[in-house]
């Protein structure tokens, strides 16, 4: 594959991030993306200071390729996240759930390369003024956090497009070469993938977990928790204890009490698929093997280019 503008960005031979999702996105399977082409991310969100140091240490230790974190800057202790982040030299840094203004100049100026994960054009242009590095538009498609505007990842990669010259990486929905492709046809240079990772053998989530995803159909997962913080997850007791909640009009903290504590580490890390919260995309229900992570690579890269010559002869 030619190189672009987000391989030359992260230093990697495939434009193809994976997403830096709690509970799922340990060193394990961040240094396997890693060393298969792609630009792993470990997923801060999830772990205490301590434990990241853990991470980005093993991570050192697994891997001589590019790699990252995912910040969510609503993280409780995102201060202390950001002055270890910039003492470990970490080189690239995705953040999310917030405004990446307060703290990309403070990245910048340890050296770092920021990209920001935005849910519409009007993000997107404000991440451009922020003076991020790259900006990825992740469409409703996608697993747990999600835009209010519920855009497409289809409909929202051109509307980004128009809206900013940065290197752009597409996300929401992306589990196979061949939408790989479409986002790039639609003006996206690269794509960053959660679900078909989340769903690898070296991801950290627990079997159970992975099992109740390989076995959902269509329509499996919902957006729901939208006067909290939209969130797409998967029809189980839990969710549907949510449902009848905001059919009464619960208010948000109604809603957090039915959530109870560390509930997503409760669903996707302690594998209580019933009771948990089980964070995952619409593109799961497509997705039918656990298969290592170089696997799923091939597979995607095979997948892109099989689809481009389609294309080509169309």
């Amino acid at each position: 594959m030619n190189k672009n503008r987000i391989t030359e960005l992260f230093g990697i031979k495939y434009p193809i991030i994976q997403g830096g999702m709690v509970w799922i996105s340990g060193w394990r399977l961040a240094s396997a993306v890693s060393n298969a082409g792609g630009l792993g991310l470990l997923g801060a969100g999830s772990m205490h200071p301590e434990t990241l140091l853990e991470h980005i240490h093993k991570m050192r230790e697994a891997t001589d390729k590019p790699w990252g974190v995912n910040v969510p800057l609503m993280y409780p202790e995102i201060d202390r996240l950001v002055d270890l982040l910039i003492s470990e030299g970490v080189g690239i840094v995705f953040t999310s759930a917030g405004s990446p203004k307060k703290y990309t100049q403070r990245f910048h100026d340890a050296g770092m390369k920021v990209a920001h994960v935005v849910s519409s054009a009007k993000f997107a242009r404000k991440c451009e003024e922020a003076g991020v590095d790259a900006v990825v538009a992740e469409g409703f498609e996608a697993g747990g956090h999600n835009g209010r505007e519920e855009t497409t990842t289809l409909t929202l990669i051109p509307q980004v497009r128009q809206a900013t010259t940065l290197p752009l990486l597409a996300a929401g929905g992306i589990a196979s070469g061949e939408a790989m492709a479409a986002v790039m046809c639609l003006g996206a240079e690269g794509v960053q993938v959660g679900t078909l990772f989340a769903l690898t053998e070296e991801s950290s989530a627990s079997e159970a977990f992975k099992r109740r995803c390989l076995s959902l159909e269509d329509g499996g997962t919902m957006l729901t928790l939208k006067s909290i913080s939209p969130t797409r997850l998967v029809k189980n007791a839990l969710y549907h204890r949510l449902v009848a909640a905001e059919q009464a009009g619960a208010t948000p903290e109604e809603l957090r009490a039915i959530l109870g504590p560390a509930a997503t580490k409760r669903g996707i890390f302690e594998g209580d698929v019933e009771n948990g919260e089980l964070e995952i995309g619409q593109a799961a229900s497509s997705v039918k093997e656990i298969l290592p992570v170089a696997t799923v690579m091939t597979n995607m890269m095979q997948g892109y280019q099989e689809a481009r010559e389609r294309l080509m002869s169309l």
